[in-house]
Formats: structure tokens, C-alpha cells, sequence
């Protein structure tokens, strides 16, 4: 009886230190981010990587960046001092689109069933990012803690086909037509754009932030995060908005970021929430 005994605590011992060396176990090529590991390698054929916290809060939780993730790394600095890994794959050029959404799918399992991150995920999205991030989250909610997005792209009428107020660019327009499959009237009638499939991500109850410049002429708020928020909480959830009255650079479209700690703050209150005993 104790010999039987003992082999199951021996063997339980053994497949616990197998979970943890797997755990750590990044392979790829090795690299420093601001004082922090960083492993670059690939998922589904595409270049991704992920940078290591030096000690890794309990969970595992995770940021995973969508789009131009080197643009106001302060949030992710301070999360990595709080055990959180910031992870991105690069999808670039796809906007979203539903080739881009399934390389997503693809990295999602590869960061939790190979290497143990917390099952649901903190989405954050820069500018265009903002296709990509919300359309992934309204198909998985069950897999998103919440959303911060940085001057994102809501419609991709207003960006890039410019049929509002905003400057747009025409060549981009003409690259996600031919990403995503379209012509242009069925561009126009579209409505799989973030402000589109809130509904899935309201249920879920997921928190969303973003910050916007009220001059930004590239996206203009009034266009995307104004009317996502609008439709977002007539259904229920819950967006805060960050406002900067002026953006110095780039049509509006970029500035330094006012308060990268309350968004840090932010991620972490809905993540801690989301490891209470009454959520499991």
C-alpha cells in the first residue's frame, strides 16, 4: 500500500516538473527587450514572438499586441514588471482579415496549449490593430479578458477608404479589397466591422478601453471609437475613453501617451478578476 502509494506521489512529481519545463521551454531565436527576454520565432508560418516577465505572475496571464506592437511599449513595461508576457504575431498587411484571423486561431493555441498562458487573453490594438483585435474577439469571447485599443480602426470605411471626415489612403483601400475578397460594393456593405459584432463581446462582458486625439484626421474618433462606443454600451458594456485633446504628430494620429499606468491598471484589475474562484 505505501509502496503504491509512493509511486503516485513520485509520478505525479514527475508529470508536474514535465508541466513546468515545457512551461518555460521557449525555443526560438533569443534576443533582450528593454532588460526583458525575448524569443522570436514562428506559428502557422508566421514570424511572432513573445517577451518573457522575470518572474511570472500566477495564471500566466498575457498581452497580446495586435499591430505596430514597438508604438507606446510603457504599458507593456509596466505589465511585464507585474508577471505578465507581451506576445505578437505578425499579420501585417492583412487587416484583419479572415486569413489573418485564422493565423490568430493558430497562435492562440500554440500560447496555451503549448506553453501553458492563461486561457484568456488581454487584446491590445493600435490603430489598424483595432480590425484585427475586436473581429477575433467577437468570434472567440469565451478567450478575451478585455480589450485596450490605441486610436484603432472601428470601420473600415472611415480607414482607409476615407468616406467620412478622415484623410484615408487609397492604396490601402485597394490592398484590403483584394484581401479581404471584395469589391468595392461589397466593401460598402459589409458588416463585419468592429462597430458591427459587438453583440458576442457585450454578452461575454468584456471591459473595453481605448484612448483617442480628438484632432486624429487618419482615424477620427467620431467615426470609429465615438460610434463603437455609442453601439457598445446601448448594449450593455461597459468602455472607458481616454481623450487627448491634440495629437502633435502625424495628422493628429500619434502623441505621447498621458497615463500608461491607468491602463495598466486597468488590464490588471480585469485580470485579477478573471482568476476569482467564482469565475473558474
Amino acid at each position: 500500500m505505501k509502496r503504491c502509494l509512493l509511486l503516485e506521489i513520485t509520478l505525479i512529481c514527475s508529470l508536474f516538473c514535465i508541466y513546468t519545463v515545457s512551461a518555460a521551454d521557449w525555443k526560438g531565436r533569443e534576443s533582450v527587450w528593454k532588460g526583458n527576454q525575448r524569443f522570436d520565432f514562428q506559428v502557422d508560418g508566421r514570424n511572432c514572438y513573445v517577451v518573457i516577465p522575470k518572474k511570472a505572475a500566477p495564471g500566466k496571464p498575457w498581452v497580446w499586441r495586435a499591430r505596430f506592437p514597438s508604438y507606446h511599449p510603457e504599458v507593456d513595461l509596466i505589465l511585464l514588471e507585474q508577471g505578465f508576457h507581451v506576445a505578437y504575431m505578425n499579420t501585417d498587411g492583412m487587416l484583419g482579415s479572415p486569413r489573418a484571423l485564422k493565423h490568430w486561431d493558430a497562435f492562440y493555441e500554440a500560447m496555451t496549449a503549448q506553453h501553458y498562458l492563461a486561457k484568456k487573453v488581454v487584446l491590445e490594438a493600435v490603430s489598424r490593430g483595432g480590425l484585427f483585435a475586436y473581429r477575433w474577439a467577437a468570434q472567440h469571447p469565451e478567450r478575451v479578458t478585455c480589450i485596450y485599443a490605441d486610436v484603432p480602426v472601428c470601420d473600415f470605411k472611415s480607414w482607409p477608404l476615407g468616406k467620412g471626415e478622415g484623410i484615408g489612403d487609397k492604396g490601402v483601400w485597394q490592398h484590403l479589397l483584394k484581401e479581404y475578397g471584395f469589391t468595392e460594393a461589397q466593401a460598402l456593405a459589409f458588416l463585419e466591422n468592429p462597430i458591427d459584432v459587438l453583440k458576442p463581446i457585450a454578452n461575454a462582458k468584456i471591459p473595453l478601453m481605448s484612448i483617442v486625439t480628438l484632432n486624429d484626421k487618419i482615424v477620427p474618433p467620431k467615426e470609429n471609437t465615438f460610434v463603437l462606443a455609442e453601439r457598445y454600451r446601448k448594449l450593455g458594456g461597459n468602455i472607458e475613453i481616454i481623450e487627448v485633446k491634440e495629437g502633435p504628430k502625424a495628422n493628429g494620429h500619434h502623441f505621447v501617451h498621458p497615463d500608461p499606468k491607468r491602463v495598466a491598471d486597468f488590464i490588471q484589475k480585469h485580470t485579477q478578476e478573471e482568476n476569482l474562484p467564482s469565475k473558474k
